[in-house]
């Protein structure tokens, strides 16, 4: 048995499919999220992946902001139940889940069960998301993935104290025209992020074991200014980014199941 789980965000469209709820058999992860054609591209190459036909598939179902729009799916489920869901089929033991995504940062709360006891939210401003990361990234003329190893090389990570990403822009090109380098003022950014989204998971209350999902999750900078801020260790998947879209084909496969 095939289910599927689509995970459409504001930036990127992200599938999975599971075998018999358990073997995943596919992924795709397009960078095109709710309201344009990353969706239909998404499944279209997680068919390709997993070498099967959508008329393979026993159930779909649709999370994240583009959810209620995916005509395709079969139900939706909140982005918030499917992250918990993914993050507990890998690693069960995890407590507090850091979700950074592209327009905002979640800290999901687990019971011993697995399932979401409480969560806190950013998503009224860009700063300790993945848009602010795409900023940053751009006023210093790198590319989003030579983040980390920037961030590897700083010998003092340069505080950023602006909490908004317009004014942490300037102060970033002030900081450049005084000469700081830029593995340091990389390693101030994400630090920046740290401190931010990390006082999300301070309010919520931080149970070990902790780990991060979302696409922020693939940058070890970041992850390394976390586990400072909060002083545990982070754990990570490489399908950090797919385990919104995980959670969703697990719950397909209930309803499959159920049928």
């Amino acid at each position: 048995m095939y289910t599927l789980g689509i995970d459409i965000g504001s930036t990127t469209s992200k599938c999975v499919i599971l075998k018999d709820g358990q073997e995943i058999a596919g992924t795709s992860i397009v960078v095109a999220g709710t309201g344009t054609d990353g969706p239909e591209k998404a499944l279209t190459e997680v068919l390709a992946d997993a070498k099967v036909s959508r008329k393979d598939l026993s159930v779909i179902i649709a999370t994240g902001y583009g959810r209620k729009i995916f005509s395709a799916a079969d139900g939706e489920v909140s982005e918030l139940s499917c992250h918990a869901r993914g993050v507990h089929h890998i690693f069960p033991n995890v407590r507090t889940i850091i979700d950074i995504g592209g327009q905002d940062a979640k800290v999901i709360a687990l019971n011993e069960q697995g399932r979401m006891s409480n969560f806190l939210m950013n998503d009224k401003c860009a700063a300790g998301t993945g848009r602010f990361l795409d900023v940053m990234a751009g006023i210093l003329q790198l590319k989003i993935e030579d983040l980390e190893t920037q961030a590897a090389l700083a010998k003092e990570a340069v505080k950023i104290s602006s909490t908004c990403t317009v004014f942490a822009e300037s102060e970033v090109i002030s900081q450049l025209a005084n000469g700081v380098s830029t593995p340091d003022l990389v390693a101030g950014i994400c630090q920046s992020v740290a401190v931010r989204v990390g006082s999300l998971a301070k309010r919520i209350g931080i149970r070990e074991e902790v780990c991060m999902s979302g696409g922020v999750a693939r940058n070890g900078g970041v992850r390394v200014a976390m586990e400072k801020e909060l002083g545990v260790e982070i754990k990570y998947s490489p399908i950090a980014q797919l385990l919104g879209a995980l959670g969703a084909a697990l719950y397909a496969y209930d309803k499959a199941c159920s049928k």
